[in-house]
């Protein structure tokens, strides 16, 4: 989740609606802030101390949030709970897993899966495997469109608008600190969509490439992306793309007759 901001004069807007105010407060949390004090979940939100106070007792009495021995808070179970039911999310996942295991098994490297939420990918699954290298997105993290492999596959086949937006957005490629241009982007886009699939390299923290193809539900719309990551250099490109567009079609036929995927928009 990204970083609260505290709004200028540390006051909440005024007439903000309780539920936004809450809003607020979970997403104080984040992968470096995982535990939060009342006097910090009050900076983080930008509310008030008694307001952030009352809204907490109020989280963890329905079980978004806990309490830590140490009196800190943290994010709680019952959000999971509401979280599994996410079609796009758990449900995705759970008809792909057996599928991806499959892959992870064969190719010995790292397997993701990812979903387009706006303006960003999020990883909705993860097999590591030892020796494959280091992966920087962590499951329910979120991952650029622009400059890794699940995301190039979602960005070119997401809507024009959403594609405008990205095009005319901060395209600096990370850890690298390189921009990325427009031109070079659409050139990528429509690779991807006359290939189907996406390679996509990075130098830091170490060489790493990407092997990615879409997943599509029964409407042939893109639902996710799959990839295989591992050390540049490793294996070529071009010998696990087969396994790559084998294993996303079998994902695809069986989210098309997944119950419930109707629910996928």
């Amino acid at each position: 989740m990204a970083d609260a901001t505290r709004p200028r004069g540390g006051r909440p807007a005024h007439g903000e609606p309780v539920l936004d105010r809450a809003f607020r407060m979970l997403g104080s949390f984040g992968p470096a802030h995982r535990s939060l004090s009342l006097t910090s979940l009050s900076a983080r939100s930008g509310l008030p101390k008694p307001t952030a106070l009352r809204l907490a007792r109020k989280l963890v009495e329905w079980g978004a949030l806990e309490r830590a021995g140490d009196g800190r808070y943290v994010i709680g179970l019952r959000l999971l709970e509401v979280a599994s039911l996410a079609p796009r999310g758990h449900g995705l996942r759970a008809t792909a897993l057996p599928y991806l295991e499959d892959l992870h098994q064969a190719t010995g490297q790292h397997v993701l899966l990812a979903v387009r939420d706006g303006y960003q990918a999020v990883l909705v699954e993860r097999l590591s495997a030892h020796g494959a290298g280091r992966v920087l997105y962590r499951v329910g993290g979120r991952m650029p469109l622009h400059s890794t492999g699940v995301g190039l596959v979602l960005l070119a086949h997401a809507p024009a608008p959403v594609q405008a937006g990205i095009l005319a957005g901060d395209l600096t490629v990370e850890p690298e600190h390189t921009r990325l241009s427009a031109r070079d982007l659409r050139a990528q886009l429509a690779a991807v969509r006359r290939d189907g699939v996406a390679v996509a390299s990075r130098r830091h923290p170490e060489p790493m490439t990407s092997v990615a193809c879409p997943v599509s539900d029964q409407r042939h719309g893109t639902v996710a992306a799959l990839s295989v990551v591992t050390r540049s250099g490793r294996l070529d490109p071009a010998a696990i793309r087969p396994a790559v567009v084998a294993v996303a079609r079998a994902i695809s036929r069986a989210v098309s007759t997944a119950p419930g995927a109707q629910d996928l928009p």
